[in-house]
């Protein structure tokens, strides 16, 4: 069988391997003539509506990712997560700043994103810092659809919520584990966690990795996009009684990365991993992140209130032209410096107000506020003749000299009537008010012609509803449908053409149907829901003409989007757990949109795939009473996507396949893994850049197949 077909056999290579695994287990059952033990899946609670809840009574579509998931896929960043959501996908750049999580054809510019990442509880204003090490991590929730009437402006199409592991109040705790894998990949974890007296307990957790890159440049053989990143997190948890808790939270990141490894479109697709330039950069980042986390529950009223302060710094230089010729590179400098603050109040947890035997009433209500200043630097440098044939020297273009200040406030509030606790009424509404202030510079050195000097301000307001209806005709049933509108600041772009300096803010209705449930006596757990999205004054990130390889954010007119999301989980033995998930986006351009000048109407939305699916299993099996054997196995599938919004160049459906397994005891650890087993050839992040290069595209091409072994030891 040619290497070129095995990922489109994946599904049946896969299917034949979850066979191979799971024949033991049936053989057993045969044979010993006894019926399995009853078995459930795990309640799973998240909150993704702020207050914890049961996943299956949140009318709304919410993946989960446990602690446990977590640490059997392997997972580093969250983007690796990904493909346990329907209709989610990243579009992430070797660069770890440059990943911009996207759902159901919903996504935008990293500084003004449609889906925030929420670091418990604190928003990621800007994408820079969203994707960072994970580190003692008890869940991921991919919560999709907009979260307005709850989070406020970045929530349009929904949010990616992370949530630390709690200190161990019982016992000291820690784990060890060491990957090792090709590329020179070397990596090293540790994490610790136990009680300092009754009432008080601590964690620490600190990592180092490296690898060298996977593409090569072909003009001096040198590899462009290794990594080499050092991180840790440190947590405080005090809980003076019962019902109070607080927690003071500290992480920081430091990454020194290599070049991005853009190339031209069909020279990456020719020869993939390969790329000629004469200039070799660099992308470095440092993020520094503390939380504070207080709760008290009463018996009537529970407070909370989130306190975050996040900064970070990203240095990087590119050659700006992407080939073997001195042409022009580009050096940017970003940072920023955020503050937030949220005071809620709601019901306790498991004790609603009882408004009469038959009637009891859940609620919520909160006040946020933020503030954010952002600072660039950006400079290219552009060689003799190539600005015009008649300028002679090297030309300096700073685009931008910027520094943008945000202060925004939200008041919000959420009621749900329980009726007969079978039919949940829910009301929602959020009130946002935001004051940005600019000043801009843009000009040459030495200048040929004029620069352009903003200094100005505006506010934007929205109010952002929510209506929910939520059924249980059984216990373990519940149909729902959901009409909430989703919110999206305007702004100053820090570099734009004349004229485009602001643009204004974006709104989105959204309405959402579906039905979730467990079967099989709690074995089998089921959701299916569909979609429709409608979009006014779409803001969408557009090539900057007259600046290489840089984007401005334009409202460009209406827009659609439409679907379906399936997901399954089953454990039918103690031992076996399966998983499915599959999602369908019809993403278009409404009539009369305009983009770059050009009419887009019709046209598909950039960056979504027409679909997204997995299907995995992982199984377990004693070995002895102390050792137990497990493998895992996943295929991941995406559909057709489109590049740009003129949809002339696009990436066709692909499919990536991870299979690992092992061995554990109470204190030792060991497997091997393979991701991309196929070696599959994809380019999941591509964007126009006509003048420098000959098909007018540069892109990245996809992680290559990895292998490795992880040991480790657990106390």
């Amino acid at each position: 069988m040619p290497v070129r077909d095995l990922p489109r056999r994946a599904p049946a290579i896969l299917t034949a391997t979850l066979a191979v695994v799971l024949l033991p287990h049936v053989v057993d059952a045969q044979s010993s003539g006894q019926q399995p033990p009853t078995i459930t899946l795990p309640t799973v609670v998240v909150t993704a509506q702020k207050e914890p809840a049961g996943v299956k009574s949140i009318p709304g579509s919410v993946t989960a990712v446990t602690e446990a998931t977590l640490a059997s896929v392997g997972v580093r960043i969250v983007s690796d997560a990904a493909f346990f959501a329907p209709n989610t996908f990243f579009t992430e750049f070797t660069a770890r700043k440059g990943s911009n999580p996207r759902f159901r054809g919903i996504g935008a510019s990293p500084a003004n994103p449609a889906v925030t990442t929420y670091l418990d509880g604190v928003p990621q204003l800007n994408a820079n810092s969203s994707s960072i090490e994970l580190l003692d991590v008890s869940q991921v929730e991919f919560v999709r659809g907009p979260q307005s009437p709850l989070y406020g402006r970045n929530a349009l199409g929904g949010i990616v919520n992370i949530s630390s592991a709690r200190p161990s109040l019982s016992e000291w705790t820690g784990t060890v584990v060491a990957p090792f894998a090709n590329a020179a990949s070397r990596e090293v974890r540790g994490s610790v966690s136990g009680p300092l007296s009754e009432t008080l307990a601590m964690s620490f957790s600190l990592g180092k990795q490296e690898r060298e890159g996977y593409t090569t440049n072909s003009l001096t053989g040198n590899d462009l996009d290794f990594r080499s990143g050092t991180f840790g997190k440190a947590q405080l948890m005090w809980v003076p009684k019962q019902n109070w808790e607080a927690r003071v939270i500290f992480s920081a990141e430091r990454d020194r990365d290599g070049d991005y490894a853009l190339g031209d479109l069909d020279q990456l697709r020719a020869a993939p991993f390969r790329v000629a330039r004469d200039y070799e950069g660099y992308t470095h980042r440092d993020i520094k992140a503390t939380t504070v986390m207080l709760r008290g529950e009463g018996e009537h009223i529970a407070f909370t209130s989130s306190t975050g302060f996040v900064s970070w710094q990203t240095e990087d230089a590119t050659d700006l032209d992407y080939s073997p010729l001195p042409l022009a590179t580009r050096n940017n400098a970003e940072e920023s410096v955020q503050f937030t603050q949220e005071i809620r109040a709601a019901s306790p947890v498991n004790a609603p107000l009882q408004l009469s035997d038959s009637l009891a009433l859940k609620w919520q209500a909160g006040v946020m506020l933020f503030t954010q200043g952002y600072d660039q630097l950006a400079v290219n440098t552009i060689a003799p003749f190539v600005f015009s044939p008649f300028v002679d020297v090297p030309i300096q273009q700073y685009s931008p000299e910027a520094a943008l200040d945000d202060f925004g406030m939200g008041v919000f509030g959420q009621a749900t009537l329980i009726l007969d606790d079978r039919l949940d009424l829910t009301f929602g509404a959020r009130f946002d008010h935001e004051d940005k202030e600019a000043v801009l510079g843009n000009y040459l050195v030495p200048a040929l012609v004029p620069g352009s000097q903003v200094n100005s301000e505006r506010s934007y307001t929205n109010t952002s509803p929510q209506i929910a209806l939520a059924y249980r005709p059984q216990p373990d049933l519940m149909v729902y449908g959901s009409l909430s509108q989703g919110f999206k600041a305007g702004g100053w772009n820090p570099a734009s053409p004349p004229g485009a300096e602001g643009y204004d803010k974006e709104t989105a209705w959204h309405a959402e149907g579906g039905v979730k449930g467990t079967l099989a006596e709690g074995r089998v757990s089921a959701s299916a829901a569909v979609f429709h999205v409608s979009w006014n004054d779409m803001q969408l990130n557009v090539p900057n003409p007259f600046v290489p390889g840089q984007f401005y954010i334009a409202n460009v007119g209406e827009a659609r989007s439409r679907g379906v999301e399936f997901e399954l989980a089953a454990k039918p033995h103690p031992q076996v757990e399966l998983f499915g998930n599959f999602g369908y986006t019809h993403a278009r351009f409404g009539n009369g949109s305009v983009s770059s000048g050009a009419d887009v109407s019709g046209n598909t939305l950039p960056n979504a795939p027409d679909y997204t699916a997995a299907l995995g299993a992982r199984v377990e099996r004693p070995l002895t009473d102390a050792v137990t054997l497990f493998g895992r196995a996943e295929a991941v599938f995406y559909g057709e996507m489109q590049f740009d919004d003129a949809n002339t160049a696009s990436q066709e459906a692909y499919s990536l396949v991870n299979v690992r397994g092992g061995f554990r005891s109470r204190y030792v650890f060991a497997e091997a893994w393979v991701r991309n087993a196929f070696d599959t050839r994809y380019v999941p992040v591509a964007f126009p850049y006509p003048g420098f290069t000959a098909s007018g595209f540069i892109g990245e091409m996809g992680r290559p197949r990895t292998f490795g072994v992880s040991a480790g030891v657990t106390f």
